[in-house]
C-alpha cells in the first residue's frame, strides 16, 4: 500500500519519466484549467431592474450585482480568501435596495458546522444583510433559514419546534410565534403580510399549517395521513395552494420507483379551511410526484393557473391547471425534460430551461402559464439554465459553452450581454478541446449518451490511453461544456485537462441520471436493486477499446460519489477491462450509505433488500478487484460517510491490491476549500499517469 500525502507539481516528473507521451501534459495544468470564476445563485429584484448572483473564484466567494440600463457588474461583498464558507438563499427586499443572504454550511447530525481550515473561532452559519449601494453587510442572526415578509421589514424561521419572526430594526430581538409538534419548514408570507404557511413534518405525515400573526392561532388545512407540503399563497392571499404526495409505508432509496400512489393538488381557503382536490395525476405513468429545481414546485399565475411539473407523459414537463379545478394543459410538449423554472413577477409566463431540440445542452426557454407555443429565448450550442426576470422584464440566466465557465447574462434589446468579472488572464480557454456527442450501446443494448475528448494533437494512427468519467448523484446530466453545477464544474475542467494530458476521456451519462425521460432515470434494477448501471459502465469500456484511436490495454475509471461507486463497481468486477481508477467519496455497500441518508433503514428489517443491496455493492466483489485505485475522501462527509474508504481500503490491503490514498480533515464531501479541488485533481493526475502510461524503453 502506498499513502498519497499531498499533491505534486507533476508535469516535470512525468515528461521525465515517461519522455514525449507526458510532455502533452504542460500544456494545461491543473491550476490554471480552474482558474475560473463560477457563477450560481441569480436571483431579481421585485422593484427595479436589478439581479444579484454568486461568483466563486477560486474558492473566493462573493455577491455580485447589475441593473438597467447600464448592465455593467459590480462586486458587492469583500471575501478576499478560500475559506471554505458557502454564500446562498439571496433575497432581495422589495425595493431591490437591500440583500439578505447566509453564509456558512449547514451542521452535521452532531451539530457541527463546516470547517475545513481548523480555525481556532469556528465558522458560524448566519443570516445576513447589506445595502446594494455596497455599505458592508451585518449580521442579523445565527440561523441558516428565514423568508423575508412582503414588506420587507422582518424576517420568519424556524428553530427547532418553533417559528419566530425577528424586525430587521436595530436591536430588535425574535419573538416566537407559534410552537408545534414536528419540524417546522418551508415559511411561506401571505401577501399582506399577516398570515405564514408552514410544513409541519410529522415523519410519516406532513401537514400545511397557516400561522396567524395577529391572532397567534394556528389552524392545519386538511390534515391528512399523506405528505402535504410546497404551499403558495394565491395573489390576493385569500386561498393556498398545495401539493399532496401519499405516504407509501416501504419506499427503498437508490431503487426505480415508476409508479406510486398518485399525488394530487390542493387549494385551501385561507379563512375557513374548507379544502378541495383541484386535479390529480392518473395511475401508472406520472403518479409519482418528481420535482423540478426551483423557489417553490407550484406558481400561482395569473388569472388562477397554476403551473406544476408533472411526467404524465415520461418526461419532467410543466403543466397548468385552474384553480378551481379542471383538466392540465401541457406547456412544454416533446421529448425532452424540464429543469429550472420560475414565474415571471407579471404572473403571466413561466421562464425555464430545457434540452427541447439539444438533448445534451441546456436553453432558456418562455412559455404563457395559459399556454401556447414555447419560445427559445437562448438559441445556439452553449448552454443556458436558471433564469430570473426582473419587474421591467429584463430576462437574467447563467450560461457557458465548452470554453467559457459559468457566467451571468441578461438579454437586452434581444441581445446577449455578459455582467459576470472577465475571465482570469491564466484561464487557459484556447486550450480546451470542444466534446463531442457520442451515443453508444450498453452491455444489455441500451444506448447511453456520452461527451467525448479526444487529445489536441490527436491524428489518425494514434493509440491514446483512455479515461471514463462517472458524474454522481445519480439524478444528473452532463452536457456539451461547463456544467451548472459548481462539482461538475470542476470536473469538466479536469477531464479537459486529461484530454491536454494525452487521454481519450469520455463522461457517460448512465442510466438513473435525468435528461432522457422517466424511464431512463428510474431504470429498471439500477443501484441498489441490481446495479444495471454496471451494463453502461461495460458498454463504455468496450466502446473505447474497439475505437482504433484507444490503447485497449490502458483504460482508466474516475468519479465522485455515484461516479465513485460505479469507478468502484468496474474495478471489482472488470480489472480485466479496466486498468487502474480514481475513486473520490464513492459508495461501497449501499446498506451503509443508505442508513447515512435515512437513520431508521435497517438492513436486518428488509433481509431481501439488504441483500440485494450489498450483491449491487462493489464490496461484495472484492475477490475479482486487482486494478490499482486512488481513493480521495474528506472525514466530515455527509453525504457518503467516511467509513466507506476506510471500510474499502481494509479490504483492498487484505487483498493486496495497490491503492494509495488522498484524505482532507474536516471536508465535506464537495469540497468547500477550492485548494482541495486543485490537490485532489493533481494527485488523480499523477496517479493515472503512472499507471496508464507507458515509459519509454
Amino acid at each position: 500500500m502506498k499513502h498519497f500525502e499531498s499533491a505534486l507539481a507533476m508535469s516535470v516528473c512525468l515528461a521525465l519519466a515517461y519522455g514525449g507521451e507526458a510532455a502533452a501534459q504542460e500544456r494545461l495544468s491543473v491550476r490554471d484549467a480552474m482558474a475560473f470564476s463560477f457563477a450560481s445563485g441569480l436571483v431579481a429584484a421585485p422593484g427595479g431592474d436589478r439581479v444579484a448572483w454568486i461568483e466563486n473564484f477560486e474558492g473566493t466567494r462573493n455577491i455580485w450585482v447589475a441593473q438597467g440600463p447600464e448592465w455593467s457588474g459590480r462586486r458587492l461583498t469583500d471575501y478576499a480568501s478560500d475559506d471554505g464558507q458557502e454564500l446562498a438563499s439571496l433575497t432581495f427586499t422589495p425595493d431591490g435596495e437591500r440583500l439578505l443572504f447566509v453564509r456558512g454550511g449547514a451542521p452535521n447530525r452532531q451539530g457541527e458546522v463546516p470547517d475545513p481550515l481548523f480555525t481556532v473561532d469556528e465558522e458560524g452559519r448566519a443570516i445576513w444583510v447589506m445595502d446594494v449601494d455596497g455599505r458592508a453587510a451585518e449580521k442579523v442572526l445565527d440561523a441558516g433559514n428565514f423568508a423575508l415578509s412582503p414588506d420587507g421589514d422582518r424576517i420568519a424561521f424556524s428553530r427547532g419546534r418553533d417559528i419566530l419572526t425577528l424586525a430587521l430594526a436595530s436591536d430588535a430581538e425574535p419573538e416566537r410565534q407559534a410552537r408545534i409538534r414536528g419540524g417546522a419548514g418551508s415559511l411561506t408570507w401571505s401577501p399582506d403580510g399577516a398570515r405564514l404557511a408552514f410544513i409541519s413534518n410529522r415523519g410519516d405525515h406532513a401537514f400545511v399549517g397557516i400561522l396567524d400573526l395577529i391572532d397567534r392561532e394556528v389552524r392545519y388545512l386538511a390534515p391528512s395521513v399523506a405528505n402535504d407540503n410546497n404551499p403558495i399563497f394565491s395573489p390576493d392571499g385569500s386561498e393556498v395552494a398545495f401539493l399532496r404526495v401519499p405516504n407509501e409505508r416501504v419506499v427503498h432509496m437508490f431503487a426505480p420507483k415508476r409508479e406510486a400512489l398518485p399525488f394530487s393538488l390542493w387549494v385551501a381557503n385561507v379563512s375557513s379551511g374548507d379544502a378541495r382536490v383541484i386535479w390529480k395525476a392518473n395511475e401508472g405513468v406520472g403518479s409519482a410526484f418528481s420535482g423540478i429545481n426551483a423557489s417553490s414546485q407550484l406558481f400561482w399565475g395569473e388569472g388562477g393557473h397554476i403551473v406544476f411539473p408533472w411526467e404524465g407523459d415520461g418526461w419532467k414537463h410543466l403543466y397548468s391547471v385552474p384553480a378551481a379545478g379542471g383538466g392540465a394543459v401541457l406547456l412544454t410538449p416533446g421529448a425532452f425534460e424540464v429543469q429550472f423554472a420560475e414565474l415571471a413577477p407579471d404572473g403571466r409566463s413561466i421562464v425555464y430551461d430545457s434540452n427541447q431540440d439539444d438533448i445534451d445542452r441546456k436553453h432558456v426557454w418562455r412559455v404563457s402559464v395559459t399556454g401556447g407555443p414555447p419560445s427559445l429565448l437562448t438559441p445556439g450550442e452553449g448552454l443556458e439554465w436558471g433564469a430570473v426576470v426582473t419587474s421591467s422584464g429584463t430576462v437574467a440566466y447563467h450560461a457557458s459553452s465548452t470554453r467559457e465557465p459559468a457566467h451571468t447574462e441578461v438579454l437586452v434589446g434581444g441581445a446577449r450581454r455578459s455582467v459576470s468579472p472577465a475571465p482570469s488572464d491564466r484561464f487557459p480557454a484556447d486550450k480546451f478541446v470542444v466534446p463531442e456527442q457520442v451515443v453508444f450501446s450498453a452491455a444489455d443494448g441500451m444506448q447511453i449518451h456520452g461527451q467525448l475528448f479526444l487529445p489536441p494533437d490527436h491524428k489518425p494512427g494514434d493509440r491514446h490511453p483512455a479515461v471514463l468519467f462517472f458524474h454522481g448523484g445519480s439524478r444528473r446530466q452532463m452536457l456539451l461544456g461547463f456544467h451548472p453545477r459548481g462539482y461538475y464544474h470542476n470536473a469538466y475542467a479536469f477531464n479537459q485537462v486529461l484530454a491536454a494530458a494525452g487521454y481519450v476521456v469520455m463522461s457517460v451519462n448512465y442510466r438513473s441520471g435525468i435528461g432522457y425521460g422517466m424511464e431512463f432515470r428510474e431504470a429498471e434494477n439500477y443501484g441498489a436493486t441490481g446495479a444495471s448501471e454496471f451494463a453502461d459502465v461495460l458498454g463504455a469500456g468496450l466502446y473505447l477499446q474497439g475505437r482504433s484511436d484507444v490503447d485497449g490495454d490502458r483504460i482508466g475509471l474516475w468519479g465522485g460519489s455515484y461516479g465513485g461507486y460505479l469507478t468502484a463497481l468496474g474495478l471489482a468486477r472488470a480489472s480485466d477491462l479496466f486498468a487502474a481508477g480514481v475513486d473520490l467519496h464513492g459508495v461501497h455497500d449501499w446498506n451503509v450509505v443508505m442508513t447515512g441518508f435515512r437513520p431508521s433503514y435497517e438492513p436486518e428489517d428488509y433481509p431481501e433488500f439488504s441483500r440485494l443491496a450489498y450483491e449491487s455493492s462493489p464490496m461484495a466483489f472484492m475477490d475479482g478487484w486487482r486494478s490499482p485505485v486512488l481513493l480521495i475522501h474528506g472525514d466530515d462527509d455527509r453525504n457518503v460517510p467516511f467509513s466507506e474508504t476506510v471500510d474499502v481500503a481494509e479490504a483492498l490491503a487484505k487483498q493486496g491490491v495497490d491503492f494509495e490514498q488522498l484524505v482532507f480533515p474536516d471536508e465535506v464531501h464537495g469540497f468547500l476549500l477550492h485548494r482541495n479541488w486543485v490537490a485532489a485533481y493533481e494527485a488523480a493526475l499523477d496517479f493515472l499517469g503512472r499507471k496508464l502510461r507507458r515509459p519509454v524503453s
